[in-house]
């Protein structure tokens, strides 16, 4: 063996060098493999705290549940024939319903989807929940695949634009078949963003499951998108375990998951809201939305804010000119669905946030 090495050393001197640098790289794909790995546990613990935050904050206002449920199997599977390989996906979902419900009534659900590429749905939509609690609806708000918080396997099954649609309506199903005060024939669908992309795909895929939709700063050309986003988030879409190309490879791939693509499917009521200085989901790609929905013909209700302060959550946060926008997207739900106690003014909005539900 030291005769090898020797001669190794004396004709090839830069083998130990080289010897050495893959060693070096091998610790350091290691490294970063278990910061990965670290930063998905990191998730899970964050995960387990928020949960314990939404019985704190909603214990007067909603009895809260969650509930482990699922959709199709994998987008993305490695080897068709090992065994599960092709069993459905499990994810959980959050189910808040209202205190003060008559369990011999029947009440409007709202499917609440979450935005992010990954992300979750966390205590950031508190006061949200707290008036949706108000006006009576039932809520479901589904932790599809690729959310954060359930590890590592589950983040990589993420679905763009594609199954993660349909595990938010298998969310809808779920509470048809278990609870007998859901009115199936009530049933709204709402979010912002990447939940307003979701929004928009599941009216497309399934008009007659939603009376009505509200689709907030939603994400509705993922062509465009890749032309104003970074480096690192076009990465994001193109690895492996994502879209698994560039827009550049596969144009087609992205445009059957864009909105602004599917527009001639439109059946249900829809409200669409943009802000012109939004810096996460440029105004364009609304604009471009709505441009598309009018070329068909379409019948539906939007709104272009000119520079609202709070840019891509400025109809989400605490302030007296977000929650009159949030007045007038209750209002318009309420014609479709029919809430109990539906909200029609500020005051009632204001409430809603600290009076216990009666």
């Amino acid at each position: 063996m030291k005769r090898i090495l020797f001669i190794l050393l004396f004709f090839f001197p830069g083998f130990l060098f080289s010897q050495e640098e893959q060693s070096l790289k091998d610790q350091v794909q290691k490294l970063q493999e278990d910061n990965v790995n670290l930063n998905h546990r990191l998730d899970e613990l964050q995960k387990m705290i928020d949960d314990g935050l939404w019985f704190d904050k909603l214990k007067d206002a909603a009895f809260i549940d969650k509930v482990f449920m699922y959709g199709p199997p994998p987008a993305h599977i490695k080897n068709p024939t090992a065994m599960g390989a092709k069993n459905p996906v499990k994810f959980w979902s959050y189910i808040f319903i209202p205190k003060n419900i008559d369990l011999t009534k029947k009440y409007p659900l709202l499917v609440l989807p979450h935005g992010g590429v990954h992300a979750d749905f966390t205590t950031y939509h508190t006061h949200i929940i707290r008036e949706m609690m108000a006006q009576g609806y039932i809520v479901v708000a589904p932790e599809y695949r690729g959310s954060t918080g359930y590890g590592r396997g589950f983040y990589e099954k993420i679905d763009y634009g594609g199954l993660e649609n349909e595990d938010c309506d298998a969310s809808r199903q779920y509470m048809i078949d278990n609870y007998d005060f859901v009115d199936k024939d009530r049933v709204g669908i709402i979010g912002w963003s990447h939940g307003g992309m979701i929004t928009l795909m599941n009216i497309f895929d399934h008009p007659d499951n939603y009376k009505c939709a509200f689709a907030g700063v939603p994400v509705s050309d993922l062509i465009a998108r890749m032309g104003y986003s970074t480096d690192d988030y076009r990465e994001e879409f193109s690895s492996d375990f994502h879209l698994g190309k560039t827009a550049h490879e596969d144009v087609n791939l992205y445009r059957q998951r864009s909105p602004v693509w599917n527009a001639a499917k439109l059946q249900t009521p829809l409200l669409i809201h943009t802000n012109t200085n939004d810096d996460d989901v440029y105004s364009l790609e609304v604009e471009h939305l709505i441009q598309a929905l009018k070329a068909e013909g379409k019948k539906f209700e939007y709104e272009i804010f000119k520079d609202m302060p709070g840019g891509h959550s400025f109809d989400r946060i605490d302030t007296k000119a977000a929650k009159e926008i949030r007045v007038k997207i209750y209002k318009f739900l309420a014609q479709y669905l029919n809430p109990p106690k539906p909200i029609k003014s500020l005051d009632e909005i204001n409430k809603a946030a600290y009076l216990p539900i009666k």
